[in-house]
């Protein structure tokens, strides 16, 4: 409950919130107090705790974000939901951008298992899981670190054990094996393996180890190269292709058309990472103009503000996107503006699905998964 009393003058208000119980208080304040000291960093007010009560003093708009901030970390306490600094400094800038509120975004339960809880970070990984849920094909676009891939594979998971589904196909482009791939110690599944590797380490997040080897050597999960996919008809599966950046348009087409009844797939991928040897076309760069107009399929995009591994990787893909922006300039500078005839223009949006940037190129959860 907040209660706002007008004491100061030129326009400040002082405001006091006060916790209806005990321990939601402790949760609040964070061991020794870190919450606490990350709110007053993050703010000019003066935000000062005695008991069960906050009294936050400065200007009305401030304020109010205080207020509405405390409140929402209120319900996230009651939840038992577990917050850090770094949950602290999200939450303002969702409050920022308006729209849904922390709470609500922060208590979407995806899969549970081990005690452990999965859930969006972000509004936009919010709407994309959402979006998951309502298309049957999606496009996860975004950088390293926003959990494109992670939350797709929580998602799998999940409608395997609600039996939405018959079995999960996980794959990738194997792009840097190529021709040396007969150099590579090991039989073939030795070769691909480092490849699929990520894979495997998000899935031991999500399930019982010693449950793993049982579902894959009945077919129930399978993680293999996307070569692999050619010539086949996928029914009653969750599939997903991650590190899609690395397809060439005609591979992109063949693992779509790989699509049967009853099943969903998610396509992952950071358009600015792309490892195609001699300069060949990405798929994942062309298919929004291809698709984009395609009832039941879906684009979300993720960006650096989506970021929830160590905050300097947040910082290093703003970075790069600033000098890729740069060079892309100075390159358009030299040619006169004349790169631009003959382009294609940009496609329809997908009708309010998106998230995030919108151009082309974006600038693209910590997961252990992209």
């Amino acid at each position: 409950m907040a209660e706002t009393i007008h004491t100061q003058p030129r326009h400040e208000t002082q405001v006091k919130v006060v916790v209806p119980d005990e321990h939601t208080m402790v949760n609040l304040l964070g061991s020794g107090d870190e919450l606490l000291r990350t709110l007053e960093r993050s703010f000019d007010s003066d935000i000062h705790v005695r008991g069960n009560e906050f009294t936050i003093s400065g200007t009305p708009e401030e304020t109010a974000v205080v207020v509405r901030l405390v409140e929402e970390l209120i319900e996230l306490a009651k939840s038992g939901t577990h917050v850090t600094p770094d949950t602290i400094e999200r939450m303002i800038h969702m409050l920022g951008a308006g729209g849904e509120r922390p709470a609500e975004v922060l208590t979407t339960n995806i899969l549970s298992n081990r005690g452990k809880t999965i859930r969006p970070k972000t509004v936009n990984q919010k709407r994309y899981v959402d979006i998951i849920d309502r298309h049957t094909v999606v496009f996860g676009i975004g950088p390293a670190g926003t959990g494109k891939t992670y939350l797709a594979m929580a998602k799998a998971v999940k409608a395997l054990q609600d039996k939405e589904v018959n079995r999960i196909i996980l794959t990738r482009p194997a792009v840097e094996a190529g021709e040396r791939l007969g150099y590579l110690p090991g039989s073939l599944y030795d070769k691909i393996d480092p490849y699929l590797r990520p894979l495997y380490d998000a899935l031991h997040d999500m399930l019982d180890p010693e449950s793993i080897p049982k579902l894959m050597a009945a077919g129930t999960i399978e993680v293999a190269p996307l070569a692999f996919m050619r010539g086949r008809s996928l029914n009653d599966s969750f599939i997903i292709l991650d590190e899609a950046q690395n397809t060439s348009p005609e591979q992109m087409k063949m693992f779509l058309t790989r699509l049967g009844f009853g099943s969903k797939i998610v396509v992952t991928g950071d358009v600015t990472q792309v490892d195609l040897p001699g300069g060949q076309t990405s798929g994942l760069r062309t298919i929004e103009r291809i698709l984009g107009d395609i009832d039941d399929i879906a684009f979300s995009r993720l960006g650096s503000e989506d970021v929830v591994r160590h905050k300097l990787v947040g910082q290093i893909v703003d970075a790069y996107g600033r000098y890729d922006a740069q060079q892309n300039g100075d390159q358009g500078d030299r040619r006169g503006g004349g790169g631009q005839r003959g382009r294609r223009a940009a496609p329809r949006r997908d009708r309010g699905e998106s998230s995030g940037s919108d151009g082309d190129e974006p600038n693209e959860p910590g997961y252990g998964a992209d």
